[in-house]
């Protein structure tokens, strides 16, 4: 009898509840991708890391992929994202440098 490999993932309620973010800094290291997740307020001057994750770069690679597929099955169903009328975007990525 072949044993089916199962993960039990635990959600306690305070994870649940999220943490809003509007801006993602990203930075590399040869050996691990960070993302710092960034809550900024209209008129406040200074914005808080609301979160850190580290992650291997093939990890990163398949959280990449994972995006672009939850992205294009989003669209498929509400239509293309729009990024707004702003002319730039606010970068999302600062890659380079040590993490």
């Amino acid at each position: 009898m072949e044993k089916k490999n199962e993960l039990n993932i635990e959600l306690s309620s305070e994870i649940a509840e999220g943490i809003y973010s509007n801006l993602a800094i990203i930075s590399h290291s040869s050996s691990e991708f960070v993302v710092d997740f960034i809550r900024i307020m209209p008129g406040t001057p200074k914005a808080h890391v609301k979160s850190r994750i580290i992650l291997t770069p093939e990890h990163a690679k398949r959280l990449l992929y994972a995006l672009q597929d939850n992205i294009a099955k989003f669209e498929s169903l509400n239509g293309k994202i729009k990024l707004g009328d702003q002319q730039q975007v606010p970068p999302m990525s600062f890659s380079g440098g040590e993490a």
